[in-house]
C-alpha cells in the first residue's frame, strides 16, 4: 500500500501546483502584452500632427456662419485627386445638402473644414477668414457634427451629455434633450439619466443614440452643424422624429449635411451634387428637379426604389 500512498500523495501535490504554476504563466503573458501596448502609447504620444496652427493664427471669438470653398483642390495620394476646383457658398443661418455619387469627395469637404487636412490649392472661409489663419482649437469650438456612426462611452446617459459641455447644469441637459425628443424616453428607463449605455452605445436603438447626439449639439450651441448620413440607417418612423429635432436645431444655425436620401434634403437652401471632385449641378430641390440633370436621375432612382418597397 506505501507505494499506492507515494502515488495519490505526488499526484495530489501536481494538482496544487498546477493552478498557481497556470497563473504564472498567465501573468507573464499579460506582463508582455501590457508592455508592448504601452510602448505603442509612448510611440502614439510623440506623435506630432502634421496639422498645426500657424505661428501668427489667430482665435476665432465670434462666428456668423458663412462658410466658402473657392477653387479647393485636395488629394490624400498625390496625383489622385479627390476635389478638383471645387467653389461654393453657404450663407448664414441657412442649410446646404451635398448630394451625389459615392467618392465624389462629400466626406472630404467635412474633413477640409474640419482641419483634418489642408487644402493644395485655393481657400476655405468662415466669415471671409481664411481657416488656415485661425487657431485649429477656436475653429472646432464653433462647429458640432452628427454622424451615422454616434460613438457613446461606457458610461452614463448623463456623463455621454456631459462630454459635450462639462459645465453645463443638469437642468440644461434636460432642456437640451427636450429639445432632441429624447427626455421622455430616457425617463422612461429605470435609472433615469443615470443609466449605463454600454459599450458604444449597444443598449441603445440607432434613433435613441441619434438623439443623443443632437442633445449634444444642443448643448454646445454651435454656429456651424455638420451632419454626415445623420439618418441613413433609420427607419421612416424614427428618421422622421430625428427631422423634427433637426429643423429645430438648424434654427439660427449655419447647416452643411451630407445626404445619399435625397427626401430628407427637400427643404435646404441649397443643394451641390458633387461628380468627380466638382461641383456639377446646383440649386434648390425644385430647380434641380426641372433641370432633369443628374439629381433628377437620382431621384428618379430613388422614388422607384421606394414605390417598389411600398408594393
Amino acid at each position: 500500500m506505501k507505494p499506492v500512498g507515494h502515488f495519490v500523495s505526488v499526484v495530489t501535490y501536481t494538482a496544487q501546483l498546477k493552478t498557481p504554476l497556470n497563473y504564472f504563466g498567465t501573468f507573464y503573458t499579460s506582463i508582455q502584452s501590457s508592455m508592448i501596448n504601452a510602448e505603442r502609447m509612448l510611440e502614439l504620444m510623440k506623435t506630432q500632427p502634421t496639422i498645426r496652427d500657424s505661428p501668427d493664427a489667430v482665435s476665432m471669438t465670434a462666428c456668423s456662419g458663412k462658410i466658402e470653398f473657392k477653387d479647393v483642390t485636395f488629394a490624400y495620394k498625390k496625383g489622385q485627386p479627390i476635389l478638383k476646383g471645387v467653389t461654393f457658398t453657404c450663407e448664414e443661418g441657412h442649410t446646404v445638402a451635398l448630394v451625389g455619387e459615392t467618392g465624389g469627395g462629400k466626406s472630404t469637404i467635412m474633413n477640409l473644414l474640419f482641419r483634418f487636412f489642408d487644402v493644395e490649392t485655393g481657400e476655405i472661409c468662415i466669415d471671409g477668414e481664411n481657416i488656415q489663419n485661425v487657431k485649429i482649437e477656436s475653429l472646432r469650438n464653433n462647429m458640432s457634427v452628427v454622424s451615422q456612426d454616434i460613438i457613446l462611452w461606457n458610461e452614463t446617459i448623463e456623463y455621454n451629455l456631459r462630454y459635450a459641455n462639462s459645465n453645463a447644469t443638469f437642468e440644461e441637459l434636460v432642456k437640451a434633450c427636450e429639445a432632441a425628443n429624447i427626455h421622455d424616453t430616457i425617463m422612461g428607463f429605470n435609472d433615469g439619466y443615470k443609466t449605463i449605455v454600454g459599450d458604444r452605445g449597444k443598449r441603445l436603438s440607432g434613433g435613441q443614440k441619434q438623439r443623443i447626439a443632437i442633445a449634444r449639439v444642443f448643448l454646445r450651441n454651435p454656429r456651424i452643424l455638420l451632419l454626415d448620413e445623420a439618418t441613413s440607417a433609420l427607419d421612416s418612423n424614427t428618421e422622421a422624429c430625428i427631422q423634427q429635432s433637426l429643423k429645430r436645431l438648424s434654427h439660427g444655425r449655419t447647416m452643411l449635411t451630407i445626404a445619399h436620401r435625397l427626401s430628407t434634403i427637400m427643404s435646404a437652401s441649397c443643394i451641390f451634387f458633387l461628380k468627380d471632385g466638382r461641383v456639377a449641378e446646383s440649386g434648390t430641390h425644385e430647380d434641380l428637379l426641372a433641370r432633369r440633370g443628374l439629381y433628377w436621375q437620382q431621384w428618379e432612382v430613388q422614388s422607384g426604389i421606394y414605390t417598389q418597397a411600398q408594393e
